[in-house]
Protein backbone atom coordinates (compact mmCIF):
# COMPACT_ATOMS: atom_id res chain seq x y z
CA UNK A 1 0.00 0.00 0.00
CA UNK A 2 1.13 3.66 -0.15
CA UNK A 3 1.04 6.38 1.82
CA UNK A 4 2.20 10.40 1.79
CA UNK A 5 5.42 10.70 4.08
CA UNK A 6 5.33 14.36 4.77
CA UNK A 7 8.95 15.84 6.58
CA UNK A 8 8.19 19.25 8.12
CA UNK A 9 9.75 21.92 10.54
CA UNK A 10 9.02 24.40 13.38
CA UNK A 11 10.44 26.88 15.37
CA UNK A 12 8.59 26.85 18.75
CA UNK A 13 5.29 25.69 18.74
CA UNK A 14 2.74 24.45 20.98
CA UNK A 15 0.17 21.58 21.00
CA UNK A 16 -1.47 22.40 24.17
CA UNK A 17 -3.09 19.67 26.08
CA UNK A 18 -6.93 20.57 26.75
CA UNK A 19 -6.88 19.53 30.77
CA UNK A 20 -4.01 22.48 31.36
CA UNK A 21 -4.80 25.79 32.90
CA UNK A 22 -2.77 27.67 34.27
CA UNK A 23 0.67 26.47 32.77
CA UNK A 24 -1.05 25.80 28.95
CA UNK A 25 1.17 22.54 28.86
CA UNK A 26 1.54 20.43 25.33
CA UNK A 27 1.59 17.96 24.03
CA UNK A 28 5.07 16.32 22.99
CA UNK A 29 4.11 15.53 19.70
CA UNK A 30 0.82 16.95 17.50
CA UNK A 31 -2.48 15.14 18.69
CA UNK A 32 -4.32 13.27 15.05
CA UNK A 33 -6.78 15.47 15.35
CA UNK A 34 -4.56 18.81 14.49
CA UNK A 35 -2.74 16.98 11.83
CA UNK A 36 -5.36 16.26 10.30
CA UNK A 37 -7.05 19.61 10.13
CA UNK A 38 -3.80 20.59 8.50
CA UNK A 39 -3.97 18.46 6.05
CA UNK A 40 -7.47 19.79 5.26
CA UNK A 41 -6.72 23.37 5.10
CA UNK A 42 -3.73 22.49 2.61
CA UNK A 43 -6.60 21.20 0.61
CA UNK A 44 -9.57 23.61 0.73
CA UNK A 45 -11.69 20.26 1.84
CA UNK A 46 -15.37 21.22 2.13
CA UNK A 47 -15.81 18.30 4.08
CA UNK A 48 -13.91 15.46 6.03
CA UNK A 49 -12.00 13.05 3.98
CA UNK A 50 -10.98 9.84 6.32
CA UNK A 51 -7.80 9.10 6.44
CA UNK A 52 -5.22 7.53 8.95
CA UNK A 53 -1.83 9.23 10.25
CA UNK A 54 1.48 8.11 11.93
CA UNK A 55 2.97 10.83 13.76
CA UNK A 56 6.75 11.21 15.09
CA UNK A 57 9.03 13.77 15.70
CA UNK A 58 11.69 15.11 17.51
CA UNK A 59 12.32 18.50 19.73
CA UNK A 60 15.76 19.95 21.23
CA UNK A 61 14.26 21.22 24.64
CA UNK A 62 10.89 22.86 25.78
CA UNK A 63 10.42 26.27 27.82
CA UNK A 64 7.56 28.67 28.40
CA UNK A 65 6.83 32.25 26.93
CA UNK A 66 4.32 34.59 27.85
CA UNK A 67 0.64 34.54 26.29
CA UNK A 68 -2.63 36.48 26.77
CA UNK A 69 -5.03 34.93 28.91
CA UNK A 70 -9.17 35.08 28.53
CA UNK A 71 -10.90 34.12 31.38
CA UNK A 72 -14.81 34.65 31.60
CA UNK A 73 -17.55 32.62 33.16
CA UNK A 74 -20.91 31.16 31.33
CA UNK A 75 -23.34 34.54 31.40
CA UNK A 76 -21.42 36.46 33.92
CA UNK A 77 -22.96 39.78 34.45
CA UNK A 78 -19.79 43.01 33.84
CA UNK A 79 -18.87 44.62 36.93
CA UNK A 80 -16.38 47.12 36.06
CA UNK A 81 -14.19 46.42 39.69
CA UNK A 82 -14.58 43.08 38.76
CA UNK A 83 -13.65 43.02 34.53
CA UNK A 84 -11.44 44.64 32.30
CA UNK A 85 -12.87 43.75 28.96
CA UNK A 86 -16.43 44.32 28.91
CA UNK A 87 -18.73 41.94 26.31
CA UNK A 88 -21.68 44.04 25.06
CA UNK A 89 -24.99 41.58 24.13
CA UNK A 90 -27.93 42.45 23.49
CA UNK A 91 -29.70 41.75 26.30
CA UNK A 92 -26.85 42.72 28.90
CA UNK A 93 -22.69 43.15 29.11
CA UNK A 94 -21.07 40.49 29.80
CA UNK A 95 -17.64 40.24 31.74
CA UNK A 96 -14.79 38.83 31.17
CA UNK A 97 -10.80 39.24 32.47
CA UNK A 98 -7.82 39.42 30.01
CA UNK A 99 -4.20 39.19 31.84
CA UNK A 100 -1.16 37.22 31.06
CA UNK A 101 -0.41 33.76 31.12
CA UNK A 102 2.48 31.19 30.33
CA UNK A 103 2.53 28.69 27.51
CA UNK A 104 4.99 25.66 27.09
CA UNK A 105 6.69 25.46 23.77
CA UNK A 106 8.82 22.93 21.79
CA UNK A 107 12.09 24.60 20.41
CA UNK A 108 13.30 22.81 17.18
CA UNK A 109 10.26 20.31 15.93
CA UNK A 110 11.39 17.89 13.24
CA UNK A 111 8.54 15.89 12.00
CA UNK A 112 7.93 12.92 10.37
CA UNK A 113 4.10 12.24 9.64
CA UNK A 114 2.73 9.73 7.09
CA UNK A 115 -0.54 9.87 5.80
CA UNK A 116 -2.81 7.59 4.52
CA UNK A 117 -6.11 8.41 3.15
CA UNK A 118 -9.13 5.05 3.01
CA UNK A 119 -9.68 6.41 -0.57
CA UNK A 120 -6.01 6.14 -2.55
CA UNK A 121 -7.14 7.96 -5.08
CA UNK A 122 -6.71 11.39 -2.92
CA UNK A 123 -2.95 10.53 -2.60
CA UNK A 124 -2.01 12.93 -5.09
CA UNK A 125 -4.66 15.16 -4.29
CA UNK A 126 -3.21 15.62 -0.70
CA UNK A 127 0.24 15.67 -1.65
CA UNK A 128 -0.32 18.13 -4.56
CA UNK A 129 -2.16 20.33 -1.67
CA UNK A 130 0.78 19.94 1.16
CA UNK A 131 3.09 20.65 -1.27
CA UNK A 132 1.17 24.04 -2.38
CA UNK A 133 -1.37 24.73 0.09
CA UNK A 134 -4.12 27.25 -0.54
CA UNK A 135 -3.06 29.33 2.97
CA UNK A 136 0.29 29.67 5.36
CA UNK A 137 0.28 26.07 7.42
CA UNK A 138 -0.01 26.28 10.94
CA UNK A 139 0.45 23.42 13.49
CA UNK A 140 -0.62 24.11 17.05
CA UNK A 141 -1.81 27.32 17.90
CA UNK A 142 -2.60 30.18 14.79
CA UNK A 143 0.95 31.24 14.86
CA UNK A 144 2.96 28.01 15.16
CA UNK A 145 3.48 28.19 10.72
CA UNK A 146 5.20 25.03 9.77
CA UNK A 147 7.99 24.17 6.79
CA UNK A 148 7.20 21.62 4.64
CA UNK A 149 10.53 20.49 3.73
CA UNK A 150 9.78 17.41 1.51
CA UNK A 151 6.53 15.76 0.26
CA UNK A 152 6.90 12.29 -0.94
CA UNK A 153 4.48 9.69 -1.88
CA UNK A 154 5.94 6.34 -0.83
CA UNK A 155 5.49 2.60 -0.43
CA UNK A 156 4.39 1.07 3.35
CA UNK A 157 5.23 -2.68 3.71
CA UNK A 158 5.46 -5.31 6.22
CA UNK A 159 8.74 -6.25 7.94
CA UNK A 160 9.79 -9.59 5.91
CA UNK A 161 12.29 -10.89 8.93
CA UNK A 162 11.87 -10.16 12.71
CA UNK A 163 14.30 -7.67 13.37
CA UNK A 164 14.64 -5.01 16.59
CA UNK A 165 14.20 -1.50 15.50
CA UNK A 166 15.53 1.29 17.22
CA UNK A 167 13.34 4.75 17.03
CA UNK A 168 14.90 7.76 15.02
CA UNK A 169 12.03 10.12 16.25
CA UNK A 170 9.93 10.02 19.13
CA UNK A 171 6.45 8.36 18.01
CA UNK A 172 2.76 7.79 19.19
CA UNK A 173 2.35 4.04 19.03
CA UNK A 174 -1.61 3.45 19.30
CA UNK A 175 -2.64 0.46 22.28
CA UNK A 176 -4.40 -1.73 19.29
CA UNK A 177 -0.78 -1.98 17.37
CA UNK A 178 1.49 -2.25 21.17
CA UNK A 179 -0.39 -5.04 22.06
CA UNK A 180 0.73 -7.13 18.36
CA UNK A 181 4.17 -6.71 19.94
CA UNK A 182 5.72 -9.21 21.70
CA UNK A 183 6.13 -7.60 25.54
CA UNK A 184 9.39 -9.46 25.78
CA UNK A 185 10.02 -8.04 22.67
CA UNK A 186 9.62 -4.13 23.83
CA UNK A 187 12.12 -2.02 25.57
CA UNK A 188 10.06 1.12 25.62
CA UNK A 189 8.36 2.92 28.08
CA UNK A 190 6.14 6.42 28.05
CA UNK A 191 3.29 8.48 29.13
CA UNK A 192 -0.10 6.60 27.38
CA UNK A 193 -2.10 9.52 26.04
CA UNK A 194 -6.24 9.24 24.73
CA UNK A 195 -5.45 11.60 21.83
CA UNK A 196 -8.48 13.07 19.51
CA UNK A 197 -8.95 12.29 16.25
CA UNK A 198 -12.46 12.51 14.37
CA UNK A 199 -15.36 14.66 15.89
CA UNK A 200 -18.72 15.44 14.02
CA UNK A 201 -21.18 18.77 14.10
CA UNK A 202 -24.34 18.76 16.02
CA UNK A 203 -26.67 19.70 12.97
CA UNK A 204 -29.05 21.25 15.89
CA UNK A 205 -26.49 23.26 18.29
CA UNK A 206 -23.57 23.77 16.09
CA UNK A 207 -21.52 21.89 19.10
CA UNK A 208 -18.02 20.13 17.73
CA UNK A 209 -18.45 16.32 19.76
CA UNK A 210 -15.22 13.99 19.41
CA UNK A 211 -16.41 10.80 17.70
CA UNK A 212 -13.16 8.75 17.54
CA UNK A 213 -10.58 9.06 19.97
CA UNK A 214 -7.00 6.76 20.09
CA UNK A 215 -5.25 5.53 22.88
CA UNK A 216 -1.82 5.88 21.94
CA UNK A 217 1.85 5.01 24.11
CA UNK A 218 4.28 7.92 23.86
CA UNK A 219 7.78 6.47 22.78
CA UNK A 220 10.89 7.85 22.82
CA UNK A 221 13.20 8.11 20.49
CA UNK A 222 16.32 5.42 21.10
CA UNK A 223 13.67 2.91 22.27
CA UNK A 224 13.84 -0.30 20.78
CA UNK A 225 11.03 -2.36 19.14
CA UNK A 226 11.38 -5.99 17.76
CA UNK A 227 9.75 -5.69 14.57
CA UNK A 228 8.00 -9.25 13.94
CA UNK A 229 5.59 -9.40 11.08
CA UNK A 230 3.48 -6.75 12.29
CA UNK A 231 5.68 -3.43 12.29
CA UNK A 232 5.05 -1.28 9.27
CA UNK A 233 7.98 0.38 7.42
CA UNK A 234 8.50 2.67 4.64
CA UNK A 235 10.62 2.38 1.46
CA UNK A 236 13.33 4.30 3.50
CA UNK A 237 12.89 1.63 6.40
CA UNK A 238 10.90 4.29 9.04
CA UNK A 239 8.56 2.39 10.63
CA UNK A 240 5.21 3.77 10.39
CA UNK A 241 2.08 3.34 13.29
CA UNK A 242 -1.31 3.81 11.24
CA UNK A 243 -4.22 5.42 13.58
Amino acid sequence: MKAIRLMAYQNMPSYRKPTSFILKESYPLPPYSSVIGMIHAACDFKSYVDMDVSVQGRYYSSTSELCTKYEFGNGTKYESGRHNVKLSAADKDYGMIRGMGNVEVLVDMELLIHIKPKDEAMLETIAQGLSYPNVYLALGRWEDLIRIDSVDIVDIKDTELERRIKLSYDAYIPKIIEQQFDEYEVNFSGTIYKLNKKYVINSKTGMRKWDEQIIARYATRGSQINSGEYMLIDDDNYPVFLA
